[in-house]
């Protein structure tokens, strides 16, 4: 029992010491836009108000009403090769992935 426990302890440390921090600066938010920008306004919308070019993307801004937006961060990182059927494959670097997060996060 007292393994057991010390053992899920030990995970769950694991667990939080590996998740990345987000620093929020304005940089970071505007890199993540500026790349937003780049890769997927011709599909989706990247503001709060317009509708998506592509009928079928969904705007940016309503992706954490179908899950936490940082669930994304490994399909970043490996390439995203699932979402709307003419989306293309593409993969960030790893504070390319931090600073689209982090515009995600400011469109919620």
């Amino acid at each position: 029992m007292r393994l057991a426990k010390t053992i899920r302890s030990a995970a769950l440390i694991l667990f939080v010491a590996s998740a990345p921090a987000l620093p929020a600066s304005a940089a970071n938010v505007e890199q993540g836009r500026r790349l937003a920008g780049l890769y997927c306004a011709k599909c989706h919308a990247i503001d709060k108000v317009s509708p998506s070019p592509l009928v079928i993307a969904p705007p940016f801004r309503t992706l954490h009403q179908r899950y936490p937006v940082e669930s994304l961060q490994e399909a970043l990182a490996e390439g995203i090769v699932t979402g709307h059927p003419s989306m293309p494959v593409f993969r960030f670097e790893a504070d390319q992935i931090n600073d689209f997060l982090l515009f995600l996060k400011s469109l919620e």
